[in-house]
């Protein structure tokens, strides 16, 4: 098994990171050419496909053996986190980007292996990079995270999901989820899963629920998120899988468990 050069990959890919976010700040104003996917609100645009091919040249120029996994085409056919996969979504949260020009961000990670080593949160706009390599903890900027300590009860939780899954919708019951909404303290919605997985990192909320992610929509925030002892499974109690487009839920380590078995009921 070839043996994977954690700090030679981080630190190349922290480079581009930062690079390919300056070259998105640079263009923040120029028309947009926007298109449609899956549906009129999965959107895509020039910025997304430019950015993911720079990461691709990028990748395969300095690391032809790895694997790329990615949202816009410009990757390959990943079956299996085998060898060195890189995941990314070179915009996530198109929608507050067209939309806010703020709260998207870039989301790569490397797995080796089927481990996840290195995650990379950056929130572009504001110039602030979340960041991990497994075992060495996560941090925001310079700034070293502290693991999840106190205790967390759902009434003193903060959660984050898509108004979406409490209207009648084709993955989970609404009228349970209604009642979850109505005993945490508060919810909120940011728009792009990447960030919103940096927030939990960062414990500046508690749990997460969704219904329709992708890989490279929270493998990065995953590795940040496990890194300060954050809780992530499938909605269905399983644990988590990072090839499948399926529910899952985040959070404090003493509120995944009770969200699972009393609000979330899929279909």
């Amino acid at each position: 098994m070839e043996k994977f050069q954690t700090e030679t990959v981080y630190q190349a890919a922290k480079s581009w990171v930062l690079e390919a976010g300056e070259m998105i700040r640079k263009r923040i104003d120029d028309p947009r050419e926007i298109d449609t996917k899956s549906n009129e609100n999965d959107l895509v645009t020039e910025m997304d496909k430019a950015v993911e091919q720079f990461f691709a040249n990028k990748i395969r120029t300095h690391f032809p053996g790895h694997f790329i996994l990615s949202e816009e085409g410009f990757g390959d056919k990943v079956e299996a986190l085998t060898g060195t996969v890189w995941i990314i979504d070179p915009i996530d949260g198109t929608m507050n980007f067209i939309h806010q020009k703020r709260l998207f961000s870039i989301s790569l990670a490397v797995f080796h292996e089927d481990v996840g080593e290195i995650g990379l949160v950056y929130d572009v706009m504001a110039d602030v990079l979340y960041h991990a390599k497994k075992g060495q903890g996560a941090y925001k900027n310079e700034r070293l995270l502290q693991r999840i300590a106190n205790a967390k009860t759902l009434e003193t939780s903060i959660f984050m999901m898509n108004t979406l899954w409490t209207t009648e919708n084709p993955y989970v019951d609404d009228v349970k989820v209604r009642e979850l909404v109505k005993r945490v303290r508060g919810v909120r919605t940011y728009g792009s899963a990447a960030l919103e997985f940096a927030y939990l990192t960062e414990a500046i909320v508690d749990g997460y629920v969704s219904f329709k992610l992708y890989p490279w929509d929270f493998a990065a925030g995953a590795i940040l998120y496990n890194e300060v002892g954050g809780v992530i499974k499938q909605a269905d109690g399983s644990p988590l899988s990072f090839l499948k487009q399926e529910p899952l839920v985040a959070g404090h380590p003493d509120i995944v468990d009770e969200v699972i078995s009393r609000y979330l009921e899929l279909k």
